[in-house]
């Protein structure tokens, strides 16, 4: 099997999504911001793997764009809760960074596959 690389690091960056909002939930009480992050945080790579099996190139490129928008929003929902101290600063910027790197690589797919 191929090496994708935006798939696998899109689903690394849910697990970790994910872990983030169990403690977020269960430790901090935070269930309004987090729900957002959940869902946009895993929505970027139930997105990829749908825009890999897309029908035709204007379909994948629908959903690479939809990736590139969530992971968007999701770096929005995180400074948001770094701002209201939910989210250690260390915590936030592991996981910003790991955003800003899916959502430049969304960024290249999109536009490389418009050629």
């Amino acid at each position: 099997m191929k090496e994708n690389v935006v798939k696998d690091k899109s689903f690394a960056f849910a697990v970790r999504i994910i872990n983030l909002y169990k403690i977020l939930t269960q430790e901090k009480k935070e269930y309004v911001m987090s729900k957002q992050l959940l869902r946009s945080g895993t929505s970027v790579g139930a997105n990829i793997e749908e825009a890999i099996g897309g029908i035709s190139k204007k379909d994948f490129r629908a959903k690479m764009s939809i990736s590139y928008k969530e992971i968007r929003e999701t770096t929005y929902w995180l400074r948001l809760l770094q701002a209201t101290d939910y989210l250690e600063k260390q915590d936030f910027d592991s996981l910003f960074n790991d955003a800003d790197e899916l959502g430049k690589l969304l960024y290249t797919i999109i536009k490389s596959s418009k050629q």
